[in-house]
């Protein structure tokens, strides 16, 4: 993705966000059917907060994110934080909630893309597909 359209992307997650946030999840809260949350966990460089909407799923008492970003050839740049996070926290309608953070590998993270994220949701397996990549899962573990 180059500079402008990372640029724009990170435009509209703010905006996103705060919408999300003003309106309890009432606006944001769902996109293509999928559930959304609002990320936050350090930035990988900066350590500042970083937050973001992502869809998620429900499992094992956990929410499970995908950095598919629609497809595109390289890891979003949230998933790269959560990657170099240990924790964070999610916000769902009005209830923000401190997590465990990390990311999904080996086994596991071919149990989560077949059984839970590619099961309730076959569109991402078009994602994984058009990025040439393996999609990395997190694993957000609330504490």
């Amino acid at each position: 993705m180059n500079r402008v359209a990372k640029k724009l992307m990170a435009t509209g997650n703010k905006a996103m966000s705060s919408l999300y946030r003003k309106t309890s999840g009432k606006v944001g809260g769902s996109v293509r059917g999928q559930r959304v949350l609002i990320l936050t966990v350090p930035g990988r460089k900066s350590g500042e907060p970083r937050s973001v909407p992502v869809a998620y799923f429900e499992h094992n008492g956990s929410y499970i994110v995908v950095g598919s970003a629609g497809g595109a050839k390289d890891d979003p740049d949230w998933m790269k934080n959560l990657a170099a996070a240990t924790s964070g926290s999610v916000q769902i309608g009005d209830a923000v909630t401190p997590v465990t953070t990390r990311v999904a590998t080996g086994p596991e993270r071919d149990l989560l893309w077949n059984g839970v994220v590619v099961a309730k949701a076959p569109f991402f397996a078009n994602y994984e597909r058009k990025s040439g990549r393996t999609i990395p899962i997190g694993v957000l573990t609330p504490q």
